[in-house]
Formats: C-alpha cells, sequence, structure tokens
C-alpha cells in the first residue's frame, strides 16, 4: 500500500487531470455507474482549551465510480468554529490542533475488484482542486462564452484555485474584481494574480462593485452570511457559490433573492440538499418560485439530460453544495496512478491490512 503526502501530490496532480476525471466521475453517476454517500458531519462536546467555542468535528464522505476503479472514503478529524473579523464578519474555521499545529485529513482507496486498501493520502491538495474544478465545470456550461469581467468573493485558499479554473475555462476573461473582508490580504492577492497573468486582478473596497458589471460572480469563501445583495445581479449573470447548510451550521454565500432570481439553478447533489436540510437552495421551492424537478444536477448537465443556459440574458446559479466521496475516488485514483509511476510517497505491507476471518 502506498502512502501519499500533500507534496507527493502537488507533484503530479494538474489542474488539467482533475477536471477531466471529475467530469467524468460526474457523468457516470448520472448514468448509474458511480455511488456516493452523502457527507456527514458529526460534533462532539470537546472543545479545544486554547480556542474556547471550537469543538471536535468529524466529517466522513465516501464513493466510487467504474473509470476510477477504486472505492475511497474521506475523513477529516477537526476542531470546529466560528471566528469573527475585526470588522465583524463571521466565518467558519478550523483550527490546526493535531500535533505540530497541523491538521488530519485523509482519504483511503480500496480496489473494487480485490477489495485490498491501495493508498492512504493527504485529503488538502485534491480538496482544494476538487472544489475549483468542480465550480470551473458550472461556470463552462453555465456562463455566457464572451464574458470578460469577473468577480470573486473571497482571497484565501478555495480563492486561489477558483482563480485558476475561472481563467482556465474563460480565457476571454479580461479583468477579475476581487472583494475580502480582509483588505490587506485581498490587496496582496490581487497584485500576486495581476503579476502572474495578462489580466486585470484589481481589490474592490464594496461587495457591490464584485458584482455589478461583472458577467460571472464567484463566490469561494467560508462566509457564514451571504457574501453580495442579490438585487445586485444584472441580467445574463452567472453565479457560483461553494458554501450551505451542512448539519453543523446554516452557513450560506447566497441570498434569498439571488436564487430567487434563477433562470436556471444547478446544483451538485440534490440529495445532499435533503440530507443536509440546505434551506438556501430549497427557498425558491418552499415560496412556490421553483418545483423540485427544476433545480438540475451538474452530471446532468454535463450529460445533457438537464437543459442549462437558453438565453444570454438569463441568471444562472450553480451551487457547488457539498463535498463527495465519488470525487476523492476519481482524483484519488489519477494521483495514485501518477505517483506510481514516479515511486513517490512511503509503502508499507498490505498484508498489514488484510485479516483471515470475516469482519
Amino acid at each position: 500500500m502506498r502512502i501519499l503526502s500533500n507534496s507527493d501530490i502537488e507533484q503530479v496532480l494538474t489542474l488539467e487531470d482533475c477536471m477531466e476525471v471529475l467530469e467524468v466521475a460526474y457523468k457516470e453517476a448520472a448514468l448509474g455507474k458511480a455511488a456516493n454517500r452523502p457527507r456527514n458531519h458529526t460534533m462532539f462536546p470537546v472543545e479545544d482549551k486554547r480556542h474556547p467555542g471550537f469543538h471536535f468535528r468529524f466529517k466522513s464522505q465516501e464513493g466510487g465510480n467504474l473509470s476510477a476503479g477504486v472505492w475511497a472514503l474521506r475523513i477529516t478529524s477537526d476542531m470546529a468554529g466560528v471566528e469573527t473579523l475585526a470588522n465583524g464578519v463571521k466565518r467558519r474555521r478550523l483550527i490546526p490542533a493535531a500535533p505540530g499545529n497541523n491538521y488530519v485529513g485523509l482519504v483511503t482507496l480500496y480496489s473494487l475488484q480485490t477489495l485490498e486498501p491501495l493508498a492512504v493520502m493527504h485529503d488538502s491538495y485534491i480538496q482544494k482542486l476538487r472544489v475549483g474544478a468542480t465550480s470551473a465545470m458550472g461556470i463552462r456550461e453555465l456562463s455566457n462564452p464572451d464574458a470578460t469581467v469577473a468577480g470573486l468573493f473571497g482571497s484565501g485558499w478555495q480563492a486561489d484555485a477558483h482563480m485558476a479554473y475561472l481563467l482556465m475555462v474563460r480565457p476571454n476573461i479580461k479583468e477579475v474584481r476581487v472583494y475580502s473582508p480582509t483588505p490587506a490580504h485581498c490587496k496582496a492577492f490581487a497584485e500576486q494574480w495581476s503579476a502572474k497573468t495578462d489580466k486585470r486582478v484589481i481589490a474592490v473596497g464594496h461587495p457591490r462593485d464584485a458584482v455589478q458589471g461583472c458577467q460571472i460572480v464567484i463566490c469561494a469563501t467560508a462566509a457564514m452570511d451571504p457574501c453580495f445583495d442579490g438585487s445586485w445581479l444584472e441580467p445574463g449573470t452567472q453565479v457560483t457559490a461553494i458554501t450551505s447548510p451542512d448539519r453543523t451550521s446554516l452557513r450560506r454565500e447566497l441570498d434569498d433573492t439571488a436564487f430567487d432570481r434563477a433562470d436556471v439553478l444547478v446544483v451538485l447533489s440534490k440529495e445532499q440538499i435533503e440530507y443536509d436540510n440546505q434551506v438556501d437552495i430549497m427557498g425558491p421551492v418552499k415560496r412556490g418560485l421553483k418545483t423540485w424537478e427544476e433545480i438540475g444536477e451538474l452530471g446532468d448537465l454535463l450529460t445533457g439530460r438537464f437543459r442549462g443556459r437558453s438565453r444570454g440574458d438569463e441568471i444562472a446559479v450553480f451551487a457547488n453544495n457539498t463535498g463527495m466521496g465519488l470525487q476523492f475516488a476519481a482524483v484519488g485514483a489519477r494521483v495514485l496512478a501518477l505517483a506510481e509511476e514516479r515511486d513517490l510517497g512511503w509503502h508499507v505491507p498490505t498484508e498489514w491490512f488484510l485479516e483471515e476471518t470475516s469482519p
């Protein structure tokens, strides 16, 4: 069995690889050639002594698809809570409470044929790319191809991946307006991306500036509350969000108005909407503005089983509303194959994990 670190994974996993295998996995899921268990969060009343209000949280998700040939179990063992920034904005935060100020996030891959565990790998770099790649598919399928100006909420870990993927699927973008509740960090982010691309990336001082005049609006944050007022959205805008309620909190990035104004509404997983009671996405249904059938899934959009944008003036929302074990199977299998080609990581005997008697 092979053990891979984030450093190993970063050496082999490209943006293109990640997006390619995820697109196959989502199509297979739509066609009944994949399976996935909804993501689950369990909070436990153990508080971190150094950070009052932060408690133990265990998260797990699992899934697999035929092309990957593996079943993946992804877990995180966290100290999770909410922090309030200097300007009063609240956001979700995970504390590096493991030895050495580290985090615990692991993906285990199992062979669908021989049953044996094939690899254990860190989840962080895969996590970053699989969210960005999924959002990118929504942007590619639902935004107007001639878009030239985008707005981006967030200037951190996920925002970085979303910027890279945005420019991959919409290379004609000329300007990106970035808003973050941490102005200094936002400015540094914009300067960094301006320096390494030929795009105009600017930090803006008000959320409205990252919405009005933007044909694409992306939320890539850890926000607890909506990033902007949905009434600011202009006809033809495509909106992407990555945060929805997850049973531990009612955090969300889009307000009711944004969801209500969506002419086209697509999510990653409708099953997760029900499992987590994602009231943000269900809002238009509860208010009689949409039927459940009028909410599409990304896999169905990619296979042509759900209609996407049909007019240039439609507002289209993609809610990248969950993490899926299926994603870690698809991407993990590609990572493992590439790592084996270069003989990266550590080896431990597979026999250590096999037993002679029935479980």
